[in-house]
């Protein structure tokens, strides 16, 4: 028994010291079609597990029909719902293409997606650029406006960023993320301290570009007006510095934690790409005006690849304002980060919280920790409308279903005893 617990405890500690280890840096920006492998003009990439379309639930359905407009593939809804049905288009799992998205996650060939790098593993991630709060794609909204801004997107922020990074030069991502958690934020649905730090770090050199006077201020007063704008940096760092922690024989860590909307699944590095999924829960939060619980869709997005990578939910403790958003009071953030310390193996050398005598994040989910201690990993998030067309509705906390990690548990087991050692 003690040789298994052994390799467990080795594979482990390998896992941590790569996530430990990681250097996600932003290099460029570029278009999905041109780098996210495996994307062509008729595929589009979605938040969680593989989805088949009549399975998808409304907001991931209304962003693909989004999506599909915008792409000038249906000329109204109607059209893009047909089209969806019809099998002529791919669907696919961002995780599985070596990306991330918030939300639905949708992302197809046009969109302008940031190139982030793990400078010491060399892997690469990919997320598309953050639209803002309320009537959004990734909210499953398809409406006009929605549509012109992802063209703006596309037409002009994508383009004037490029520039501005190849003026600045790389732009190391990890050492953001460890300086916005202790300015209060905690890289999930607190972005207001990354995001300005980001305006500051890139205005001279948006100035700078070669675009015009109006889009480089558009630009600017794009990212000042939207302090979510960071999230889809955070993401990705954390996807890659993750990614390059997978495959790892015994390995009891989660590298992968995401939803679709209908089901939650994760991965465990131990156990390569299989997912375990279970279905998606139902967020407890605050609402908008004129919306409630009955609106709701279940949990949606990629978005918790950043408590997967110990900082989001689990940075909480961080960011104690972010209940105003959330719901709870500043004593429930510390009480969710103390807990995940139970089920998690280290203590990120990285990302330390003042309120805590600076104690780094809880990092790490060990599967068998989750099972043992019956402790859910907390997540916080957006709340998207049930039907699709509508939006964002709200914000809260959600735990994934025991299930997956009971599962993934099993398969762990079960592959042990294929090789006889239990």
């Amino acid at each position: 028994m003690a040789n298994i617990e052994q390799l467990i405890e080795q594979a482990n500690k390998k896992a941590l010291e790569i996530i430990q280890n990681g250097q996600p840096t932003l290099v460029d920006v570029s278009t999905a079609g041109e780098v996210i492998p495996g994307m062509t003009k008729k595929t589009i990439f979605h938040a969680g597990p593989p989805c088949k379309w009549e399975n998808m639930s409304g907001p991931l359905r209304g962003a693909i029909m989004g999506a599909l407009i915008y792409e000038g593939l249906a000329k109204d809804a109607e059209e893009a719902e047909k089209l969806a049905a019809s099998g002529e288009i791919e669907f696919g799992s961002c995780h599985e293409h070596s990306s991330v998205g918030p939300m639905a996650g949708v992302t197809s060939y046009s969109m302008p997606v940031w190139v982030i790098q793990n400078k010491t593993y060399g892997n690469y991630a990919y997320c598309n650029m953050n639209e803002g709060l309320g009537k959004a794609l990734r909210f499953g909204a398809y409406g006009p406006e929605v549509i012109e801004r992802l063209k703006w997107m596309e037409r002009v922020l994508g383009p004037v960023m490029k520039e501005a990074i190849k003026l600045h030069g790389p732009y190391d991502l990890k050492t953001m993320i460890a300086q916005m958690i202790q300015m209060g934020d905690e890289g999930h649905n607190r972005n207001k301290a990354g995001t300005s730090m980001f305006v500051r770090e890139f205005a001279p050199y948006i100035v700078e570009t070669s675009f015009s006077q109006k889009d480089k201020a558009d630009v600017l007063r794009f990212m000042q007006g939207n302090d979510h704008f960071v999230l889809n940096l955070t993401m990705p760092a954390a996807k890659c510095t993750l990614d390059a922690a997978a495959g790892i024989k015994y390995s009891t860590i989660v590298y992968t934690m995401s939803r679709n909307g209908t089901e939650f699944g994760i991965r465990v590095s131990g156990l390569g790409n299989r997912w375990f999924t279970a279905p998606a829960n139902y967020i407890k939060g605050l609402y908008f005006p004129g919306f409630s619980e009955k609106d709701a869709n279940r949990d949606i997005g990629d978005s918790c690849i950043t408590e997967t990578c110990g900082y989001g939910g689990f940075a909480m403790a961080a960011a104690p304002a972010i209940v105003l958003f959330v719901g709870g009071t500043p004593k429930d953030a510390v009480n969710y980060t103390t807990s995940m310390y139970e089920i998690t193996t280290e203590e990120n050398k990285m990302y330390t919280i003042p309120a805590l005598n600076f104690r780094g994040t809880p990092t790490g989910i060990d599967i068998r920790k989750v099972v043992e201690t019956g402790i859910l990993p907390i997540i916080n998030t957006g709340i998207a409308h049930k039907d699709p067309g509508v939006g964002q509705v709200g914000a809260g906390l959600v735990n994934p279903p025991m299930k997956c990690f009971e599962d993934a548990l099993e398969a762990f087991v079960a592959e042990l005893e294929k090789e006889g050692l239990v």
